[in-house]
């Protein structure tokens, strides 16, 4: 029997004489940018195409892919955000190059694996049982160890939460910032941060760290791993949400059909659990169905090669791939604050918002060149409408900002957005909140 090196010697070998080939065709289609790739195939392949793509923020209209046996083929038919097809060469470049690089597919080339240090920032994980108020306590305790958060991202679903927070060294700050390097620093965060999160099942709080891993994919495998899909006072799903487990005898595949409402990222949300859970997929097509409706089918094995096999095990399936669906929604009111960066800004913004009664059930945090761009969606904890005079409150505190109604799904006026800048006379949330319907049920907060 070969030994394990001569197993990657001999896929090395495979690779180098099969590299990815990827084809970009603004002419087969009439409404979209049309990507091929042809690549070596292995487990996550396919997941590793669309992370490149949903990180471009572009849109999967149709898309088919298909294995035979170690060769994998995937056709996507692309747009951006405004249905446009993508006419940009660096983009065009970008995604040219990405897609035909080695490591795109293969990230063991890259020395990687799992955690490795960063001497850009720290990366904190943390899971556990979501609280109104938890991302208020949060931010007080980083900005009290002087931690200055860089971006964040943060998921909660089924009374569960799920943060991956990149912090520099604020203490630093006035040198260029950077990682946390002092060991006790280290152990002193991630002990104040298990004592604020203390009793609740499943709580981490990663040491002083970053992950090279995709954050959005780490989330996945976050609140998998927290079990989301099956946390006790799980509300129902969307009931546009159906998933259909089913066994294919003469081929010998579990077939998986999932209809749903379309957003951006939808393809990389379910591909990244199915990928998770240990399934590989073999064949599948995506496309979007009249309306906003999305339509996703899989053909789908073990890793061993089986189908699905019992009942419990489709029951599961049914439930994971729901949960993928429904974590990064938030059927709230989307308000943005775009402001100067400074210490404690963040601490100071999710206070504001505790205080004043409001749930945060998704946020995403980044700073960049002094400035902090930073999106929230925001409810009362039971998930009644935000009242016209909360918001005006806020705006009045956060201060020297400019607030934006990005998205308000609860109005019936056409969603057009309005920035309010602090100083503001005229405030123009009114007529946002004139047709506020009530909320639907859902977890809580969102972290940091």
């Amino acid at each position: 029997m070969g030994s394990a090196d001569d197993h990657d010697e001999y896929a090395k070998l495979v690779r180098g004489m099969n590299p990815p080939r990827v084809v970009i065709d603004n002419d087969a289609s009439d409404d979209a940018t049309v990507i091929r790739v042809d690549s070596v195939n292995s487990h996550g392949t396919l997941l590793a195409v669309v992370q490149v793509i949903a990180d471009l923020n572009l849109v999967i209209r149709k898309a088919y892919f298909s294995s035979d046996g170690n060769w994998f083929m995937d056709v996507f038919n692309v747009t951006d955000r405004d249905g446009r097809k993508i006419l940009d060469k660096p983009t065009i470049s970008y995604i040219q190059t990405t897609l035909e690089a080695e490591d795109c597919y293969y990230p063991e080339v890259r020395n990687t694996v799992g955690i490795v240090p960063s001497e850009e920032y720290t990366s904190i994980e943390l899971t556990g049982t979501d609280r109104p108020g938890l991302l208020s306590e949060v931010c007080a305790v980083l900005a009290g160890l002087k931690c200055a958060v860089r971006s964040a991202e943060l998921w909660t679903h089924n009374t569960r939460v799920a943060a991956v927070v990149q912090v520099t060294d604020a203490a630093t700050k006035s040198s260029g910032g950077g990682a946390i390097v002092d060991h006790a620093r280290i152990a002193d965060i991630s002990g104040r941060l298990g004592n604020l999160l203390r009793g609740q099942h499943g709580v981490r709080a990663a040491e002083a760290a970053a992950s090279l891993t995709h954050k959005e994919r780490r989330l996945h495998q976050m609140m998998f791993e927290d079990r989301d899909y099956s946390a006790a006072g799980a509300g129902r799903p969307d009931p546009r949400t159906e998933v259909s487990v089913t066994h294919c005898a003469e081929r010998g595949y579990t077939v998986v059909v999932v209809r749903c409402r379309d957003r951006p990222k939808l393809l990389f949300d379910t591909v990244c659990t199915i990928t998770d859970m240990g399934y590989v997929v073999h064949h599948g097509t995506v496309s979007t169905e009249h309306g906003d409706g999305a339509y996703q089918e899989y053909y789908i094995r073990h890793l061993d090669g089986h189908p699905v096999s019992s009942d419990a095990e489709r029951r599961r399936v049914v439930e994971c791939l729901e949960a993928a669906v429904e974590r990064r929604t938030a059927d709230g009111l989307e308000l943005e604050v775009r402001t100067d960066d400074r210490a404690g800004l963040l601490s100071d913004i999710t206070r504001i918002f505790r205080e004043n009664g409001l749930t945060i059930r998704r946020a995403e945090i980044s700073s960049e060149g002094g400035e902090a761009v930073d999106t929230f969606y925001l409810s009362d904890p039971q998930g009644h409408p935000v009242e016209p005079k909360t918001i005006e409150t806020i705006r009045a505190q956060i201060g020297e900002a400019t607030l934006r109604v990005k998205n308000n799904p609860f109005v019936d006026d056409g969603g057009s957005s309005s920035d309010v800048a602090a100083g503001s006379t005229a405030f123009l949330f009114g007529n946002l909140f004139k047709f506020y319907r009530p909320f639907q049920s859902f977890g809580l907060i969102k972290l940091y």
